[in-house]
């Protein structure tokens, strides 16, 4: 996210904040329920270059927000309760439900005492190259790769470019500047050429998942906990509408399979990585139909209602953003007023 974004986003929700209008919309805006997104729940360790903040919240944000739905009304309740209110298309209350995706350490040592104390389910969606400790993480490889540089040669797909990354300030724009016109092409290339920069500034491309994620003993004994299900999250992480549809295909069956055989669950639930429309559309929401998943969950924003028991491998969520950890943000997002707006400005520049 770009910063000039970033202040758009803060600004909006200070402005839904001090107008009332998450109050005003609420009753009109708020769906049966919202599944939240998260990634990361630790406290910031990082400084003033960290381009994948958005991926994670401070412990005490998650409280917050826990603290705030209880007291707005929500019920926590678990994924397959959820579920079972869309399809009845009725809630008595508002229902939230907690994801996590890749199954990093750092959301049992965190976020599972937070849990415990509010009573909130949640789910882990779990890549299983992560869990084998040999997949690896793109995104977390550029951003040491340009941490590290005081300039890029990067090889786009219309020729090399050098990008100077010295300063803070160059380096927040090298990021923006390599990782979207990377992420547009092919994600073999894409996945190549940071594997390429960040080999060159030393950085090791194991270490990533190795260091951050749990092995299967450790989610074997995760999933023991009442509050926590285990769900699919593809083997190695891919944007899967990128790939071929075989390959798309055999990375969520083999991640339910491996779950299967490493932890004696059957992963009834799936979470497409990235989750935008770029990486998960009708072509990866009928595979998880084929495969048999109960749901699956994009990243495309928006709470549940009832019309969305018909799709229930294509189920918006909710995501809590590491660089929006206020209580403005949270009664926001909570109303469903920003996604409200957003449709109600679609349909007006559609009819216009």
């Amino acid at each position: 996210m770009t910063d000039r974004r970033t202040r758009l986003f803060r600004a909006a929700f200070v402005a839904l904040d001090l107008s009332g209008a998450n109050r005003l919309l609420v009753s009109r805006a708020r769906g049966l329920g919202l599944i939240l997104t998260l990634h990361h729940v630790r406290p910031f360790a990082g400084g003033e270059f960290a381009p994948n903040r958005l991926l994670e919240v401070e412990p005490a944000f998650l409280d917050l927000t826990l603290a705030r739905a209880r007291r707005l009304g929500f019920e926590f309740v678990t994924l397959d309760e959820a579920w079972r209110r869309v399809r009845q298309g009725a809630s008595a209350k508002p229902f939230l439900h907690l994801t996590y995706d890749d199954g990093y350490r750092d959301v049992r040592d965190f976020a599972l005492p937070i849990m415990r104390r509010h009573g909130a389910p949640g789910t882990l969606y779990i890549a299983s190259g992560f869990a084998d400790g040999n997949a690896g993480m793109w995104w977390l490889a550029l951003e040491q790769a340009i941490a590290r540089a005081d300039s890029l040669t990067v090889r786009f797909a219309d020729g090399a470019e050098e990008i100077r990354t010295a300063s803070v300030a160059e380096k927040r724009a090298a990021w923006d500047r390599i990782y979207w016109r990377l992420r547009s092409g092919p994600e073999e290339a894409m996945r190549a050429e940071i594997d390429r920069l960040a080999t060159g500034q030393g950085v090791d491309l194991g270490a990533f998942s190795r260091d951050l994620c749990m092995r299967w003993d450790e989610l074997a004994e995760l999933a023991e906990d009442p509050l926590v299900e285990i769900g699919a999250h593809t083997v190695t992480h891919p944007m899967l509408a990128k790939h071929p549809e075989d390959v798309a295909w055999a990375e969520m069956a083999e991640s339910r399979r491996a779950i299967r055989e490493k932890l004696a669950i059957d992963a009834r639930h799936f979470a497409y990585p990235v989750g935008n429309p770029d990486a998960a559309g009708p072509r990866e929401f009928a595979l998880a139909a084929e495969l048999d998943f109960e749901t699956a969950v994009t990243t495309m924003p928006g709470h549940l209602t009832a019309a969305h028991a018909a799709n229930p491998t294509a189920l918006p969520r909710v995501s809590l953003n590491g660089l929006f950890q206020t209580r403005a943000a949270v009664d926001a997002l909570l109303s469903g007023a920003p996604f409200f707006l957003t449709d109600a400005a679609r349909r007006l520049r559609n009819a216009a």
